[in-house]
Parts: structure tokens; C-alpha cells; sequence
């Protein structure tokens, strides 16, 4: 479905579809933990709002999961200082 984020397990990204574009969120797996590593919207779906959808349906998944983030992406630390509701997810530090 167009618009829908899902994970790619086996590219180790999140995708979101927006006509033949690909907006994704590449990410590494560690046991409890998933590190959000790089954000990427293709420019022409640029000032869109497409990147912050993407990192809004990646979160609600991680949610569901029951796993902690670990922003190392800035897209996607800058959206999670911006919605405190997000917080929770986010990883103790090490």
C-alpha cells in the first residue's frame, strides 16, 4: 500500500512507497534495541512532510514491537525531541 511504512527485514529498513519513490530509514538489530542509523527521502518528495511520516510509522512499529531506539540518525533525533510521547522508546544511555 502506498503511503504505508513496513519493514524490510531483510534489508534492514523501514520503506515507505510514495508513487515510484522510496523513502527509508536504514537501522541495525541488537537484541532488545534497534539503532536508527540513516534517514533517506528521495529529493523529489522533499518538503513534503514524507520524512516525518516515515519516522512516525517506524516508531509506531518499534512501539508495537516492544523494542528501544537508539536515534543515531539526526532526522530522526530531531522528531523524537519534538514529541515528547515518543520519549519512552528511546534507549537508556550505556
Amino acid at each position: 500500500m502506498q503511503g504505508e511504512v513496513t519493514d524490510n527485514r531483510e534489508r534492514s529498513q523501514f520503506e515507505m512507497r510514495v508513487g515510484e519513490a522510496l523513502a527509508r530509514i536504514v537501522y541495525r538489530r541488537e537484541g532488545g534495541r534497534i539503532t536508527l542509523i540513516h534517514t533517506e527521502v528521495p529529493d523529489a518528495l522533499s518538503g513534503q512532510g514524507v520524512g516525518s511520516r516515515l519516522v512516525r510509522g517506524a516508531l509506531d512499529r518499534i512501539r508495537a514491537e516492544g523494542i528501544r531506539v537508539i536515534p543515531s540518525c539526526s532526522f530522526v533525533a530531531a522528531y523524537i525531541a519534538r514529541h515528547p510521547e515518543d520519549q519512552d522508546l528511546l534507549a537508556e544511555s550505556v
